[in-house]
Order: structure tokens, then sequence, then C-alpha cells
């Protein structure tokens, strides 16, 4: 019997091998050499970014670049290891370095590492010669699953300006629809407008024998550029802004001052449009070509501190709180007294050094930057609306106002990540405070036993058990630090930039943008973008221009004089405020600003310095600069400054005084 299955085997075995090899190997034969069709993608050319002068902001450089099959190398024997040490070597690289670019990102893997689809080519090296891209281009036998090509590279001809304002590549991750292109945008206006830039893939279908050679080409469908995007951006004004940011953290660490972060803002007034956005710190965009490795990917400052930093703006937001207490019948031109301090809720609250000025006008106020009197406006208005008691439909005047100025709320400009900032109220409060009630709560009687400091953990259990009883009550102290931008408000450069233009120009409030047109590969504009007004300050035209021409005086006489001593006022009137806003368990947030010219306000420049120190050390004179470089003004001396000039807003804790 076994030699009976075993005869059958080998029959039927026989008969197969001849119905192959005999019967239908002619077919076979013809199939081996008969062309496949192989399809290539052809990436299209990005379109670039320009300034408001056709300038290329980001611009593209054709090179050699090396890519890698990811597929093809781990159906090898050795997973393609023996391939990536040959390239390695022609490349004149360690083989590390190639072989990390190669790889697939993962949770537990490190950059560098590619983090797009592993069925697309993996760029290995985008910086080779022309002569080493041929040589391995022509030893094919030696780097199977290797192709090199000439393709566009971003470049960037302001360096690091503008890097968070302009984003960057990177390849499309495995969530993005298939067929895209090669490289997506991942922030600023590359993802933005990255349908616009992108362009379309064109396709490439070729006749390969069964050795791969290429025998002919079947179809071609050429690749459609991408359009370009003109900007608002002057790249003079952006290079300004930059130099004066940057200088302004040193001047300030020069003094002793941490200054961590910072951002300058320019608005056109009465479009809208951005002319600059620097933000501090900042990093070079061509880190992105050609891999990164992990330690530089987590040291990148990916924040842009200009549309996402949110601190308390300090006395900027007096603006606000002026036109807050016209509407609610405080006359502007009346005389108010100025005291070194002021009571509310039975605790005193002191202007800068607790310096009586006497009595002022709201001009004079807004120039010397007098606290106690916003104090006594706020005290009044919270008791109007039924203090501890309030009515059922409290009217918050200051924060109507402060939200009709546009804060609060995203501005809506085109770049994919801004800040809200925040405009707290008694509702606010009061939905804060039941969230964390419950811990709040338990600390009030476990009380703090991880902090060392026995004093200290004793004032934080008696505070514990204060907020917990009575946490999100909205306490007169908290509308006094309201009122000059101090306590749980928060706002961000462009927002207070914003909330400017929209006094310099009447009241409109306009939502930025920093694009101005998409323009086609010929040269035709694909469509325009206009800033949208999407609010408007309701206080008649006459506050407004009061609340101008007051803040006119404070480069000349009041809190700015020192930093725009000898500036050319007469070619230029400059109006502007400055803040200097506490923070608990930091230093001071250093602020100005700023329109001009006063009379017919044309740009709108805010400065501000984390941990800068007051608004008029740091600040003001970084804006200064600013001033001078858009008008090509050169200052007659150098200005000074002094620590001990006047500081403009004083904290409070958060939960106010009673």
């Amino acid at each position: 019997m076994l030699y009976v299955v075993v005869t059958a085997l080998m029959v039927t075995l026989l008969g197969r091998l001849w119905f192959l090899q005999v019967t239908t190997g002619p077919d076979y034969a013809r199939a081996a050499t008969e062309s496949r069709v192989r399809t290539v993608a052809l990436p299209p050319v990005r379109g670039e970014i320009l300034d408001v002068h056709g300038g290329p902001l980001v611009a593209n450089q054709t090179k050699p670049q090396v890519s890698v099959d990811y597929m093809a190398l781990i159906h090898q024997p050795d997973g393609g290891r023996a391939v990536l040490t040959r390239l390695a070597q022609a490349l004149g690289r360690p083989y590390q370095e190639i072989a990390d670019r190669a790889r697939l990102c993962a949770r537990d893997v490190p950059r560098p590492c590619w983090p797009g689809s592993p069925y697309q080519p993996i760029v290995v090296a985008d910086d080779v010669s022309a002569r080493t891209a041929l040589s391995i281009a022509e030893r094919q036998e030696e780097f199977p699953g290797v192709s090199t090509a000439l393709r566009p590279v971003r470049t960037y001809p302001l360096g690091t300006a503008g890097a968070h304002l302009l984003g960057y590549l990177q390849p499309p991750s495995p969530d993005d629809p298939p067929g895209g292109p090669e490289l997506v945008g991942r922030d600023g206006l590359e993802a933005e407008y990255d349908r616009e830039l992108a362009g379309r893939s064109g396709v490439r279908e070729v006749a390969v024998d069964s050795t791969g050679t290429v025998t002919g080409l079947l179809r071609e469908q050429a690749a459609e550029p991408g359009d370009s995007l003109v900007t608002s951006i002057d790249a003079r004004i952006q290079r300004v802004a930059e130099k004066a940011l940057a200088g302004a953290v040193a001047s300030a660490r020069r003094r002793g001052e941490p200054a961590d972060a910072g951002a300058a803002v320019v608005l056109e007034a009465r479009t809208g449009r951005v002319a600059a956005l620097a933000d501090y710190p900042t990093y070079d965009p061509g880190v992105w070509t050609g891999g990164i490795s992990q330690r530089d990917y987590e040291t990148l400052p990916l924040v842009s501190s200009a549309v996402l930093g949110q601190w308390a703006p300090g006395s900027t937001w007096k603006v606000t709180s002026t036109a807050a207490a016209a509407k609610a019948g405080y006359k502007l031109g009346a005389t108010y007294d100025c005291p070194g301090s002021y009571k509310v809720g039975g605790r005193a609250f002191h202007n800068f050094d607790g310096i009586a000025l006497g009595r002022m006008n709201m001009r004079r106020a807004l120039v010397v930057s007098c606290d106690t009197i916003f104090y006594r406006f706020a005290d009044r208005m919270w008791r109007r609306d039924g203090g501890l008691k309030p009515v059922r439909h409290p009217k918050d005047p200051m924060q109507a106002m402060a939200k009709q100025f546009g804060f609060g709320v995203r501005t809506g400009i085109d770049l994919p990540n801004e800040a809200a900032g925040r405009v707290p109220d008694r509702a606010w409060k009061k939905a804060t405070w039941e969230r964390g009630r419950a811990d709040t709560c338990r600390r009030a009687k476990t009380g703090y036993p991880d902090v060392p400091d026995r004093k200290r953990a004793a004032y934080l259990k008696r505070l514990a058990a204060e907020n917990c009883r009575d946490g999100g009550v909205w306490w007169a102290g908290d509308a006094a630090n309201f009122a000059i931008g101090q306590g749980d408000v928060l706002v961000t450069p462009l927002q207070l930039a914003r909330g400017y233009a929209a006094l310099a120009n009447g009241g409109r409030v306009i939502s930025p943008r920093v694009a101005k047109a998409v323009v086609r590969p010929d040269g035709s504009v694909a469509r325009t973008i206009t800033p949208p007004v999407v609010g408007h300050v309701d206080v008649p035209a006459k506050t407004l221009r009061y609340i101008r021409d007051s803040l006119a005086g404070v480069p000349r006489t009041g809190t700015a004089a020192a930093a725009f001593k000898g500036f050319p006022f007469k070619r230029l009137s400059v109006a502007g405020k400055t803040g200097t806003a506490e923070a608990y368990g930091r230093q001071d947030t250093s602020w100005f600003a700023s329109f001009a010219p006063a009379g017919h306000p044309k740009y709108v420049v805010v400065v501000v310095v984390s941990q800068g120190g007051m608004g008029a050390s740091t600040a003001a004179p970084a804006a200064r600069k600013i001033w001078e470089g858009i008008y090509h003004l050169s200052p007659k001396k150098k200005h000074a400054t002094h620590k001990k000039h006047k500081k403009h807003a004083k904290h409070k804790p958060a939960g106010g005084a009673r």
C-alpha cells in the first residue's frame, strides 16, 4: 500500500510538471518577457510664500535627494542592512544616521524617523552632490530599493525671522488621506493654506520587463504646481520687529530679569492686516529639512508667543476700563482724586509705591497710569450690580466693554492655532470654583503635608478653607483687579493689538489676516483675502478720540517718557500705553501697546516680554525701535531707561479683597 501511494504521488507530480513545462510553458515564457506597467508619482512644485512687496518668505531650491523604498528593504534577506551600509558609505555618513531616517516613527521610536506612510519613498538625504546622486543611480544593482531624484526643497530667506508664522512641512501621517502630496503643512501659513500651496501630483506610467528595466513610456500626466501665497508681511518690518524683540530680551536679562519669552505684533490699524509677527524664542525652520533628531526636536520652541502666549495685560487694559466708565456715566473731563490707596471691600488697594498724585481728569489718569481712580470706578460699578448679592442679570459693564473690544475670544487670524484669552466675570468664577470645589474642600481638611514650610502650609490650608466656603463669589477686589488688567484677566499679544486697532480706527473690530491673495502659477489671482469686520465698540466716537488723544501724552510726558526721550515726535506722533503685570511666582510681564501717527493711525505695535520687568524699561524701548525702523527714523541721541520709573499695575491675589 505504501508503494502504491508513493507511486501515485510521483505520477501526479510528474503530470503537473508536464502541464506547466510543456502544455502551458510558452504562455509563461511570453508573460515573463512581456512588459509590465509601473506607476510613478510626479511631485508638484509647492507654491512660494511672498511678502507684501513680492519678495520670497519661503522659496524652493531644486536639490538631489536620495530615497529608499521601505517595503523593498524589509523584504530583503537582511532587512536591507547591507544596502543601507553601502548607501551610508557612498554618502559619506554614519550607517546609524541613514538607518534611523529609514525607519518608521512609533511611540517608542525617537526622531529621526519617518512619520509618513511606509509605501512612500523615504528621503534619507536631501543635500547630496549631483555627482554622488548620479553615482548611486548608475549602480542600481548595488542599491536595490534606493532611488535618486531632483526635488524642490523649501528654503527660508529670512532665516529665523517669522518661523512660527510661516510654519513647516512634514511627510503625511498614516491618518492623512492616501494619494496626497509627499509633504504637508504642519504649522503656520504652510498648514493654513496647504491645499493652495501643495498643487496636484502628476502620474507617469512606464512599461518595465521582468528585470525592472524600463522599456517604454505609456502615459504621463504632468504635475500641477501649487499656487503662491502673497501676504501682508513686510519682510523689512519683520526683521526690525525680530531684532527689537531679541534686543529687549537681552537688555532685560542684563538687568537681572529672567525674560523667557515675548512677542511683537505690527498690524495695519484700518485694515487688520498683519505687517509683522515676531516671536521669542524662535528657531531656524530649515532644521526640518532632512530629518531632525529627537533631542533637537524636544528643544524646538514650537509655540508662538504672539498667538498662543497668554498674560495679564496690566495697565494696557485701562483703555477698555476707561471706555466702560464713560459709558456708565462717568465724565472723562471731570476731575477725580488719585490718592495713594483706595479701600475696596475693607482692603487698601495701592498705586505703585503708594504715591498720591492729586486730582486729575481721565486724560491725566491714563498718562500717569493712576490705579486708584480705576479702583474707585470698579468698586462703584460692582456695587451697582448688587455687590455680594448681585441683581438677577448683572451688567458687568467692564467685562461687557472688554468683550466689545474683542477680548475673551479668538481673533480668527488665518493661522492654525490660537488662544482665546480670558475675560473673567461672576459666572466664570463660580463655574471655575465648582469644578475644583471637591479638591479644595479636601485640602481644607487634610491641609498640605507635602509643603515643607509649616507657615506656608498653614496659610494654604486657611486659604483652602476660605475658598471651600465661598470661593465662587465675585468680590469687590476681583472687580478692582479686573479694572487694571490683573487678577484672572488674560490676553494674547495679537488680541491686544486687535483691541488697540479698534481704538485707533474708530471702533471697528477686525479679524486679522496674514494672507492677501492666492496667485496661480501664470500670475493670475485665484482669490483675494480681506480681513472681515466682526464687531464694533459701542461707544461714541468722541470717547474713542479722547482716549487716543490721551495716549499721545504717554510717550511724551507720561510713563513711557524715559523710553522715548529724544524721539522725533514732530516727524511721528506715537500714542501708547505701558503695562507692568505681576504674576504669582514669576517676575513682572512687560507690555507696551501703541499706534501711530496718533492723529491718523496707520499701524499698531504691541510688544510683550514675559518676566521682562516694567513696561517702561523693556517693552517700550523695543516698541520705539520698531517705530524708528518702520519710518526710517534716526534718533538724535540714545534714549535712557531706569528702574525707578513708575510701575503701572499692581497685582492682587486672584481671589481679590473683600
